[in-house]
Protein backbone atom coordinates (compact mmCIF):
# COMPACT_ATOMS: atom_id res chain seq x y z
CA UNK A 1 0.00 0.00 0.00
CA UNK A 2 1.59 3.76 -0.73
CA UNK A 3 2.09 5.67 1.67
CA UNK A 4 3.13 9.42 2.14
CA UNK A 5 3.08 11.50 4.97
CA UNK A 6 3.35 15.61 4.41
CA UNK A 7 4.42 17.72 7.34
CA UNK A 8 3.23 21.40 8.03
CA UNK A 9 5.30 23.26 10.35
CA UNK A 10 4.81 26.71 11.82
CA UNK A 11 7.00 28.01 14.92
CA UNK A 12 3.78 27.60 17.05
CA UNK A 13 2.10 24.08 15.46
CA UNK A 14 3.42 21.07 13.62
CA UNK A 15 1.06 18.94 11.85
CA UNK A 16 1.47 15.30 10.52
CA UNK A 17 -0.71 13.49 8.01
CA UNK A 18 -0.05 10.17 6.93
CA UNK A 19 -2.17 9.14 3.33
CA UNK A 20 -2.75 5.77 2.18
CA UNK A 21 -3.79 5.31 -1.39
CA UNK A 22 -4.54 9.18 -1.79
CA UNK A 23 -6.92 9.11 1.62
CA UNK A 24 -6.03 10.90 4.47
CA UNK A 25 -5.34 7.87 7.60
CA UNK A 26 -3.50 9.65 10.29
CA UNK A 27 -3.93 13.39 11.61
CA UNK A 28 -1.03 14.28 14.52
CA UNK A 29 -0.74 17.52 15.81
CA UNK A 30 1.26 19.21 18.36
CA UNK A 31 1.14 22.66 19.61
CA UNK A 32 4.14 24.69 21.57
CA UNK A 33 3.55 24.61 24.67
CA UNK A 34 0.98 21.88 24.87
CA UNK A 35 3.25 19.09 23.20
CA UNK A 36 2.54 15.56 24.20
CA UNK A 37 3.98 13.77 27.34
CA UNK A 38 3.60 9.96 26.13
CA UNK A 39 7.03 8.20 26.44
CA UNK A 40 8.97 11.29 28.84
CA UNK A 41 10.15 9.74 31.96
CA UNK A 42 10.35 11.50 35.52
CA UNK A 43 11.97 11.03 38.37
CA UNK A 44 8.46 11.12 40.72
CA UNK A 45 7.69 11.07 44.27
CA UNK A 46 5.37 8.74 45.71
CA UNK A 47 2.46 11.34 47.34
CA UNK A 48 -0.04 9.09 47.60
CA UNK A 49 -0.65 4.95 48.08
CA UNK A 50 -4.22 3.87 47.84
CA UNK A 51 -4.38 0.00 49.13
CA UNK A 52 -7.97 -0.18 48.84
CA UNK A 53 -7.27 1.11 44.70
CA UNK A 54 -3.82 -1.10 44.99
CA UNK A 55 -2.77 2.21 43.33
CA UNK A 56 -0.82 5.27 43.94
CA UNK A 57 -0.30 8.95 43.23
CA UNK A 58 2.82 9.86 42.02
CA UNK A 59 4.31 13.81 41.64
CA UNK A 60 6.28 14.10 38.36
CA UNK A 61 5.57 17.96 38.28
CA UNK A 62 2.83 18.08 36.38
CA UNK A 63 -0.23 19.93 37.19
CA UNK A 64 -2.11 16.93 38.12
CA UNK A 65 -0.69 14.05 40.36
CA UNK A 66 0.21 11.23 37.74
CA UNK A 67 -1.53 7.57 38.49
CA UNK A 68 0.42 4.27 39.21
CA UNK A 69 -1.29 0.94 39.23
CA UNK A 70 0.05 -2.17 40.98
CA UNK A 71 0.75 -3.75 37.85
CA UNK A 72 2.34 -1.36 36.44
CA UNK A 73 5.14 -1.53 39.31
CA UNK A 74 8.55 -3.34 37.80
CA UNK A 75 8.73 -5.09 40.97
CA UNK A 76 5.98 -7.78 39.44
CA UNK A 77 7.93 -8.74 36.75
CA UNK A 78 8.87 -11.76 38.90
CA UNK A 79 5.44 -12.43 39.52
CA UNK A 80 4.52 -12.19 35.62
CA UNK A 81 6.89 -15.09 34.59
CA UNK A 82 6.70 -13.02 31.33
CA UNK A 83 3.56 -14.77 30.43
CA UNK A 84 3.68 -13.33 26.73
CA UNK A 85 4.56 -15.46 24.00
CA UNK A 86 5.48 -13.91 20.68
CA UNK A 87 1.87 -14.69 18.88
CA UNK A 88 0.44 -11.82 20.90
CA UNK A 89 2.83 -9.66 21.31
CA UNK A 90 2.27 -6.03 19.70
CA UNK A 91 3.50 -4.16 17.04
CA UNK A 92 5.80 -1.18 18.13
CA UNK A 93 4.80 1.79 16.22
CA UNK A 94 3.40 3.58 19.22
CA UNK A 95 6.62 3.44 21.75
CA UNK A 96 5.86 0.01 22.64
CA UNK A 97 2.75 0.36 24.80
CA UNK A 98 0.94 -2.86 23.37
CA UNK A 99 3.90 -4.84 24.62
CA UNK A 100 3.94 -3.07 28.01
CA UNK A 101 0.44 -3.67 28.24
CA UNK A 102 0.55 -7.44 28.19
CA UNK A 103 3.83 -8.07 29.88
CA UNK A 104 2.21 -6.22 32.49
CA UNK A 105 -1.41 -7.51 32.56
CA UNK A 106 -2.53 -8.02 36.44
CA UNK A 107 -2.08 -12.14 36.86
CA UNK A 108 -2.67 -12.60 40.37
CA UNK A 109 -1.29 -13.00 43.30
CA UNK A 110 0.50 -9.34 43.04
CA UNK A 111 2.13 -8.05 46.35
CA UNK A 112 -0.03 -5.90 47.61
CA UNK A 113 1.11 -1.89 46.74
CA UNK A 114 1.66 -0.89 50.26
CA UNK A 115 4.61 -3.67 50.33
CA UNK A 116 6.07 -1.76 47.27
CA UNK A 117 6.19 1.61 47.38
CA UNK A 118 5.88 4.19 50.16
CA UNK A 119 4.71 7.54 50.49
CA UNK A 120 7.51 9.88 50.35
CA UNK A 121 9.62 7.36 47.77
CA UNK A 122 11.63 8.83 44.74
CA UNK A 123 10.69 7.00 41.52
CA UNK A 124 11.61 6.43 37.82
CA UNK A 125 8.40 6.59 35.98
CA UNK A 126 7.01 6.65 32.28
CA UNK A 127 4.04 8.57 30.87
CA UNK A 128 2.23 5.32 29.44
CA UNK A 129 -1.17 7.26 28.77
CA UNK A 130 -1.51 11.04 28.45
CA UNK A 131 -3.75 13.71 30.77
CA UNK A 132 -6.90 12.91 29.67
CA UNK A 133 -10.22 15.52 30.67
CA UNK A 134 -10.08 15.64 34.49
CA UNK A 135 -7.36 12.49 34.67
CA UNK A 136 -3.74 12.83 35.32
CA UNK A 137 -1.48 10.72 33.44
CA UNK A 138 -1.14 7.24 33.51
CA UNK A 139 2.47 6.08 34.28
CA UNK A 140 4.06 2.82 34.49
CA UNK A 141 8.08 1.90 35.85
CA UNK A 142 8.47 -0.25 33.50
CA UNK A 143 10.51 1.78 31.17
CA UNK A 144 10.45 1.34 27.43
CA UNK A 145 13.01 3.18 25.42
CA UNK A 146 11.75 3.26 21.49
CA UNK A 147 14.64 3.63 18.34
CA UNK A 148 14.03 3.30 14.72
CA UNK A 149 14.42 -0.59 14.73
CA UNK A 150 14.56 -1.79 18.38
CA UNK A 151 12.56 -0.83 21.73
CA UNK A 152 15.00 -0.99 24.81
CA UNK A 153 13.24 -2.06 27.90
CA UNK A 154 15.83 -2.71 30.86
CA UNK A 155 13.35 -3.69 33.60
CA UNK A 156 12.79 -6.87 32.33
CA UNK A 157 14.41 -10.06 30.54
CA UNK A 158 12.63 -10.96 26.87
CA UNK A 159 13.13 -10.67 23.30
CA UNK A 160 9.90 -10.31 21.24
CA UNK A 161 9.38 -9.58 17.54
CA UNK A 162 6.76 -7.57 16.29
CA UNK A 163 3.45 -9.25 14.85
CA UNK A 164 3.26 -7.27 12.00
CA UNK A 165 6.55 -9.49 10.64
CA UNK A 166 4.68 -12.49 9.74
CA UNK A 167 7.24 -14.48 8.38
CA UNK A 168 7.91 -17.46 10.54
CA UNK A 169 11.72 -17.74 9.18
CA UNK A 170 12.32 -14.15 9.41
CA UNK A 171 11.18 -14.01 13.00
CA UNK A 172 12.96 -16.37 14.02
CA UNK A 173 16.90 -14.47 12.13
CA UNK A 174 15.81 -11.37 14.30
CA UNK A 175 15.21 -13.15 16.99
CA UNK A 176 18.53 -15.33 16.93
CA UNK A 177 20.54 -12.00 15.93
CA UNK A 178 19.07 -10.13 18.83
CA UNK A 179 19.79 -13.08 21.26
CA UNK A 180 23.54 -12.84 20.08
CA UNK A 181 23.76 -8.76 20.98
CA UNK A 182 21.13 -8.21 23.76
CA UNK A 183 22.43 -7.82 27.13
CA UNK A 184 21.78 -9.43 30.01
CA UNK A 185 18.66 -8.65 32.20
CA UNK A 186 17.38 -6.33 29.57
CA UNK A 187 14.31 -6.53 27.49
CA UNK A 188 14.72 -5.86 23.36
CA UNK A 189 11.00 -5.81 20.96
CA UNK A 190 12.05 -5.82 17.43
CA UNK A 191 9.86 -2.94 15.41
CA UNK A 192 8.12 -4.00 12.01
CA UNK A 193 10.91 -1.62 10.01
CA UNK A 194 14.06 -4.07 11.14
CA UNK A 195 12.17 -7.05 8.87
CA UNK A 196 15.17 -7.86 6.49
CA UNK A 197 17.33 -5.36 8.02
CA UNK A 198 20.82 -6.79 8.86
CA UNK A 199 22.81 -7.43 12.12
CA UNK A 200 24.90 -4.28 11.79
CA UNK A 201 22.08 -1.93 12.03
CA UNK A 202 20.42 -3.46 15.18
CA UNK A 203 23.03 -3.12 16.68
CA UNK A 204 24.13 0.04 16.30
CA UNK A 205 20.17 1.21 17.50
CA UNK A 206 20.97 -0.90 20.64
CA UNK A 207 24.35 0.79 21.35
CA UNK A 208 22.14 4.19 20.88
CA UNK A 209 19.66 2.82 23.17
CA UNK A 210 21.82 1.46 25.91
CA UNK A 211 23.82 5.12 25.72
CA UNK A 212 20.32 7.32 26.37
CA UNK A 213 19.93 4.52 29.26
CA UNK A 214 22.57 5.24 31.05
CA UNK A 215 22.47 9.10 30.24
CA UNK A 216 19.05 8.68 32.21
CA UNK A 217 20.56 6.77 35.18
CA UNK A 218 23.25 9.54 35.64
CA UNK A 219 21.06 12.30 35.26
CA UNK A 220 18.64 10.54 38.02
CA UNK A 221 21.26 9.98 40.26
CA UNK A 222 21.47 14.12 40.52
CA UNK A 223 17.97 15.66 40.21
CA UNK A 224 15.87 16.13 42.72
CA UNK A 225 11.89 14.99 42.33
CA UNK A 226 9.74 15.78 41.01
CA UNK A 227 11.78 16.41 37.40
CA UNK A 228 11.68 15.07 34.19
CA UNK A 229 14.63 12.97 32.60
CA UNK A 230 13.54 12.30 29.34
CA UNK A 231 12.03 13.54 26.96
CA UNK A 232 10.56 11.83 23.54
CA UNK A 233 11.28 13.12 20.33
CA UNK A 234 9.26 15.94 18.60
CA UNK A 235 6.24 15.08 16.26
CA UNK A 236 8.70 16.23 13.53
CA UNK A 237 10.97 13.48 14.22
CA UNK A 238 9.18 11.24 16.03
CA UNK A 239 6.64 10.82 13.30
CA UNK A 240 9.75 9.99 10.97
CA UNK A 241 11.15 7.34 13.30
CA UNK A 242 7.53 5.87 14.00
CA UNK A 243 5.33 6.27 10.49
CA UNK A 244 8.42 5.97 7.67
CA UNK A 245 8.16 2.11 7.00
CA UNK A 246 9.11 0.21 3.57
CA UNK A 247 5.49 1.22 2.81
CA UNK A 248 6.29 5.00 2.28
CA UNK A 249 7.00 6.21 -0.76
CA UNK A 250 8.29 10.14 -0.03
CA UNK A 251 8.00 12.10 3.02
CA UNK A 252 7.19 16.22 1.91
CA UNK A 253 8.41 18.69 4.46
CA UNK A 254 7.35 22.85 3.91
CA UNK A 255 10.03 24.45 6.19
CA UNK A 256 13.75 24.09 5.27
CA UNK A 257 14.78 23.64 9.08
CA UNK A 258 12.97 20.53 9.42
CA UNK A 259 13.91 19.21 6.11
CA UNK A 260 17.63 19.46 7.37
CA UNK A 261 16.90 17.97 10.87
CA UNK A 262 14.94 15.21 9.08
CA UNK A 263 18.18 14.67 6.96
CA UNK A 264 20.16 14.76 9.96
CA UNK A 265 18.32 12.49 11.17
CA UNK A 266 18.25 10.15 8.53
CA UNK A 267 22.22 9.85 8.30
CA UNK A 268 22.22 8.11 11.75
CA UNK A 269 19.27 5.82 11.64
CA UNK A 270 17.92 5.80 7.79
CA UNK A 271 20.05 6.89 4.95
CA UNK A 272 19.04 4.72 2.33
CA UNK A 273 15.41 6.55 2.70
CA UNK A 274 17.25 10.01 2.81
CA UNK A 275 15.94 9.99 -1.37
CA UNK A 276 12.18 10.29 -0.50
CA UNK A 277 12.82 13.24 1.48
CA UNK A 278 11.24 16.39 -0.62
CA UNK A 279 10.95 19.83 0.41
CA UNK A 280 7.67 21.28 -0.77
CA UNK A 281 8.54 24.90 -2.16
CA UNK A 282 5.12 25.64 -3.85
CA UNK A 283 2.70 28.92 -3.24
CA UNK A 284 0.14 27.36 -2.08
CA UNK A 285 -0.08 26.08 1.67
CA UNK A 286 1.31 22.21 1.42
CA UNK A 287 -1.88 20.90 3.44
CA UNK A 288 -3.97 23.48 1.08
CA UNK A 289 -2.18 21.79 -2.67
CA UNK A 290 -2.80 18.08 -1.21
CA UNK A 291 -6.09 18.58 -0.01
CA UNK A 292 -5.39 17.59 3.79
CA UNK A 293 -7.03 20.75 5.28
CA UNK A 294 -10.53 19.82 3.63
CA UNK A 295 -10.16 16.87 5.64
CA UNK A 296 -9.02 18.17 8.76
CA UNK A 297 -12.34 19.98 9.03
CA UNK A 298 -14.47 17.26 7.86
CA UNK A 299 -13.02 15.20 10.63
CA UNK A 300 -14.11 17.68 13.50
CA UNK A 301 -17.78 16.81 11.86
CA UNK A 302 -20.74 14.73 13.90
CA UNK A 303 -21.88 13.73 11.02
CA UNK A 304 -20.27 11.81 8.15
CA UNK A 305 -22.12 10.84 5.03
CA UNK A 306 -21.92 7.02 3.31
CA UNK A 307 -21.15 6.62 -0.38
CA UNK A 308 -24.91 5.17 -0.86
CA UNK A 309 -26.51 8.27 0.65
CA UNK A 310 -26.65 6.68 4.49
CA UNK A 311 -24.56 8.25 6.96
CA UNK A 312 -23.09 7.98 10.66
CA UNK A 313 -22.92 9.93 13.66
CA UNK A 314 -20.36 10.46 15.65
CA UNK A 315 -21.27 11.47 19.61
CA UNK A 316 -18.42 11.92 22.45
CA UNK A 317 -20.08 11.73 26.34
CA UNK A 318 -17.82 11.39 29.41
CA UNK A 319 -17.69 7.82 29.51
CA UNK A 320 -18.15 6.89 26.16
CA UNK A 321 -18.22 7.09 22.74
CA UNK A 322 -21.59 6.79 20.80
CA UNK A 323 -21.06 6.03 16.88
CA UNK A 324 -25.50 5.91 14.94
CA UNK A 325 -25.38 4.34 11.56
CA UNK A 326 -28.46 5.43 9.69
CA UNK A 327 -29.89 4.70 5.90
CA UNK A 328 -30.19 8.21 5.32
CA UNK A 329 -31.16 9.33 1.59
CA UNK A 330 -30.49 5.56 0.43
CA UNK A 331 -32.93 3.34 -0.55
CA UNK A 332 -32.18 0.72 -1.84
CA UNK A 333 -33.26 -1.32 -5.10
CA UNK A 334 -34.62 -4.73 -3.46
CA UNK A 335 -35.75 -5.28 -0.43
CA UNK A 336 -35.25 -3.68 2.92
CA UNK A 337 -32.82 -6.18 4.58
CA UNK A 338 -30.29 -5.79 1.29
CA UNK A 339 -30.38 -1.82 1.88
CA UNK A 340 -30.11 -2.12 5.92
CA UNK A 341 -26.92 -5.26 4.95
CA UNK A 342 -25.51 -2.56 2.11
CA UNK A 343 -25.31 0.46 4.69
CA UNK A 344 -23.95 -1.15 7.74
CA UNK A 345 -21.29 -3.37 5.36
CA UNK A 346 -20.63 0.16 4.41
CA UNK A 347 -20.64 2.37 7.35
CA UNK A 348 -18.10 -0.65 9.22
CA UNK A 349 -15.48 0.76 6.23
CA UNK A 350 -16.41 4.08 7.40
CA UNK A 351 -16.10 3.67 10.80
CA UNK A 352 -12.83 2.03 11.39
CA UNK A 353 -11.41 4.75 9.08
CA UNK A 354 -12.47 7.37 11.00
CA UNK A 355 -11.59 5.86 14.39
CA UNK A 356 -8.31 5.85 12.74
CA UNK A 357 -8.42 9.53 11.58
CA UNK A 358 -10.20 11.15 14.65
CA UNK A 359 -7.34 8.71 16.88
CA UNK A 360 -11.27 7.86 18.74
CA UNK A 361 -10.05 5.66 21.91
CA UNK A 362 -11.85 4.26 25.01
CA UNK A 363 -15.13 2.13 25.47
CA UNK A 364 -17.09 3.09 21.55
CA UNK A 365 -20.62 1.97 21.23
CA UNK A 366 -21.72 0.79 17.57
CA UNK A 367 -25.35 1.28 17.06
CA UNK A 368 -25.56 -0.59 13.05
CA UNK A 369 -29.13 -0.54 11.79
CA UNK A 370 -31.17 -3.75 12.65
CA UNK A 371 -30.63 -6.64 11.19
CA UNK A 372 -32.96 -9.94 11.49
CA UNK A 373 -30.82 -12.77 9.57
CA UNK A 374 -27.57 -14.10 11.87
CA UNK A 375 -25.95 -14.34 8.66
CA UNK A 376 -25.80 -10.26 8.02
CA UNK A 377 -25.17 -9.27 11.54
CA UNK A 378 -21.54 -11.99 10.92
CA UNK A 379 -21.20 -10.09 7.48
CA UNK A 380 -20.94 -7.14 9.47
CA UNK A 381 -19.28 -7.57 12.09
CA UNK A 382 -16.23 -9.44 10.18
CA UNK A 383 -16.34 -6.39 7.61
CA UNK A 384 -15.71 -4.42 10.66
CA UNK A 385 -12.80 -6.29 12.26
CA UNK A 386 -11.35 -6.71 8.77
CA UNK A 387 -11.53 -2.70 8.12
CA UNK A 388 -9.90 -2.38 11.69
CA UNK A 389 -6.51 -4.44 10.91
CA UNK A 390 -4.92 -1.67 9.16
CA UNK A 391 -5.16 0.22 12.64
CA UNK A 392 -1.92 -0.10 14.88
CA UNK A 393 -3.82 0.83 18.07
CA UNK A 394 -4.92 -2.48 19.84
CA UNK A 395 -9.04 -2.88 19.55
CA UNK A 396 -10.99 -5.58 21.34
CA UNK A 397 -14.34 -5.68 20.01
CA UNK A 398 -17.45 -7.98 21.35
CA UNK A 399 -20.01 -9.79 19.02
CA UNK A 400 -22.66 -7.68 17.31
CA UNK A 401 -25.85 -8.18 19.90
CA UNK A 402 -29.81 -8.64 18.45
CA UNK A 403 -30.07 -5.10 18.34
CA UNK A 404 -27.35 -4.25 16.24
CA UNK A 405 -25.24 -2.70 19.03
CA UNK A 406 -21.56 -3.55 18.74
CA UNK A 407 -19.31 -2.99 22.29
CA UNK A 408 -15.45 -2.10 21.33
CA UNK A 409 -12.21 -0.90 22.87
CA UNK A 410 -9.66 1.11 21.09
CA UNK A 411 -6.73 1.59 23.49
CA UNK A 412 -6.70 5.25 23.83
CA UNK A 413 -2.83 7.14 24.77
CA UNK A 414 -3.12 10.83 23.67
CA UNK A 415 -6.69 12.81 23.21
CA UNK A 416 -8.74 12.33 20.09
CA UNK A 417 -8.46 14.98 17.06
CA UNK A 418 -11.78 16.50 18.25
CA UNK A 419 -10.78 17.48 21.92
CA UNK A 420 -7.19 18.53 20.57
CA UNK A 421 -8.66 21.07 17.93
CA UNK A 422 -11.78 22.02 19.51
CA UNK A 423 -13.10 23.00 23.04
CA UNK A 424 -16.71 22.87 24.28
CA UNK A 425 -19.46 25.38 23.34
CA UNK A 426 -19.72 28.22 26.17
CA UNK A 427 -22.80 28.51 24.63
CA UNK A 428 -24.92 25.57 24.91
CA UNK A 429 -22.14 24.17 27.31
CA UNK A 430 -21.77 20.70 25.45
CA UNK A 431 -25.20 20.00 24.99
CA UNK A 432 -25.31 20.12 21.01
CA UNK A 433 -28.62 22.13 21.45
CA UNK A 434 -30.02 25.65 22.04
CA UNK A 435 -33.74 26.86 22.89
CA UNK A 436 -35.91 26.90 20.32
CA UNK A 437 -37.30 30.75 19.65
CA UNK A 438 -40.63 29.45 20.68
CA UNK A 439 -39.72 28.55 23.97
CA UNK A 440 -37.58 31.60 24.33
CA UNK A 441 -40.51 33.52 23.78
CA UNK A 442 -42.80 31.76 26.35
CA UNK A 443 -39.85 32.30 28.64
CA UNK A 444 -39.64 35.96 28.35
CA UNK A 445 -43.17 35.85 28.88
CA UNK A 446 -43.30 34.19 31.84
CA UNK A 447 -40.53 36.45 33.33
CA UNK A 448 -42.01 39.77 32.55
CA UNK A 449 -45.45 37.94 34.20
CA UNK A 450 -43.53 37.28 37.51
CA UNK A 451 -41.92 40.52 37.35
CA UNK A 452 -45.08 42.65 37.17
CA UNK A 453 -46.40 40.51 39.74
CA UNK A 454 -44.38 42.31 41.94
CA UNK A 455 -44.11 45.67 40.79
CA UNK A 456 -46.85 47.16 39.46
CA UNK A 457 -47.55 48.74 36.52
CA UNK A 458 -44.02 49.99 35.85
CA UNK A 459 -42.72 49.92 32.20
CA UNK A 460 -41.02 47.09 30.77
CA UNK A 461 -38.27 46.83 28.34
CA UNK A 462 -37.20 43.30 26.93
CA UNK A 463 -34.01 43.24 24.72
CA UNK A 464 -33.34 39.87 22.78
CA UNK A 465 -32.09 37.96 19.96
CA UNK A 466 -33.30 39.55 16.95
CA UNK A 467 -35.45 36.30 16.23
CA UNK A 468 -36.73 36.36 19.27
CA UNK A 469 -38.17 39.35 19.19
CA UNK A 470 -39.21 39.06 15.73
CA UNK A 471 -41.63 35.85 16.59
CA UNK A 472 -42.68 38.09 20.05
CA UNK A 473 -44.06 40.47 17.47
CA UNK A 474 -45.60 38.45 14.79
CA UNK A 475 -46.28 35.03 16.99
CA UNK A 476 -46.92 36.27 20.43
CA UNK A 477 -48.36 40.16 19.93
CA UNK A 478 -51.81 39.22 21.49
CA UNK A 479 -50.02 37.90 24.65
CA UNK A 480 -48.19 41.26 24.96
CA UNK A 481 -51.67 42.98 24.74
CA UNK A 482 -52.90 41.16 27.11
CA UNK A 483 -50.36 41.60 29.70
CA UNK A 484 -50.51 45.12 28.90
CA UNK A 485 -54.11 45.67 29.28
CA UNK A 486 -54.12 43.36 32.48
CA UNK A 487 -51.60 44.83 34.22
CA UNK A 488 -52.00 48.83 32.65
CA UNK A 489 -48.70 48.75 31.53
CA UNK A 490 -46.07 49.26 28.67
CA UNK A 491 -44.20 46.46 27.21
CA UNK A 492 -41.33 47.68 24.69
CA UNK A 493 -39.32 45.06 22.62
CA UNK A 494 -35.79 45.83 21.56
CA UNK A 495 -33.65 43.81 19.44
CA UNK A 496 -29.53 43.21 20.03
CA UNK A 497 -27.90 40.98 17.05
CA UNK A 498 -25.18 41.03 20.09
CA UNK A 499 -26.87 38.96 22.43
CA UNK A 500 -27.41 34.77 21.55
CA UNK A 501 -30.37 33.04 21.13
CA UNK A 502 -31.47 32.17 24.80
CA UNK A 503 -29.65 35.43 26.23
CA UNK A 504 -32.56 38.35 27.08
CA UNK A 505 -32.72 41.39 29.26
CA UNK A 506 -35.38 42.90 30.78
CA UNK A 507 -36.13 46.13 32.82
CA UNK A 508 -38.52 48.13 34.10
CA UNK A 509 -37.88 52.20 34.92
CA UNK A 510 -34.23 51.35 33.87
CA UNK A 511 -33.55 49.06 36.39
CA UNK A 512 -32.10 45.90 35.17
CA UNK A 513 -34.22 43.17 37.21
CA UNK A 514 -33.69 40.05 34.70
CA UNK A 515 -30.68 39.23 32.74
CA UNK A 516 -29.93 35.42 31.15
Amino acid sequence: MASEILMNSTQRETRLALVEDSQVVELHIERKGERGIVGNIYKGRVIKVLPGMQAAFVDIGLSRAAFLYVGDIHHHVHDLQLMVNDEDEGDQEEEGDEIRDQLHQPVPPFSPIEDLIREGEDMLVQISKEPLGSKGARITSHISIPGRHLVFMPTVDHVGVSRRIENEIERQRLKEIISQIKPTSCGIIVRTVSEHENSDKLKADLTFLQGTWERILEKESRVPAPSLIYEDLDLCLRGVRDLFTEDVTRLIVDTVENYERILDFMDMFMPSLKPCVELYEGDEPIFDHFGIEIELNKALGRKVWLKSGGYINIDFTEALVAIDVNTGRYVGKRNLQETILKTNLEAAKEIAYQLRLRNIGGIIIVDFIDMDRQADREKVSNALHDALKKDKQKTNILKISELGLVQMTRKRTRESLTRTLSEQCPYCEGKGFIKSLTTMCYEILRSISRHISDDGSAGIKVTAHPEVVKLLFEEESEQIDEIQRKHNTKIQLSADPNLFQEQYEIASDGKLFTQI
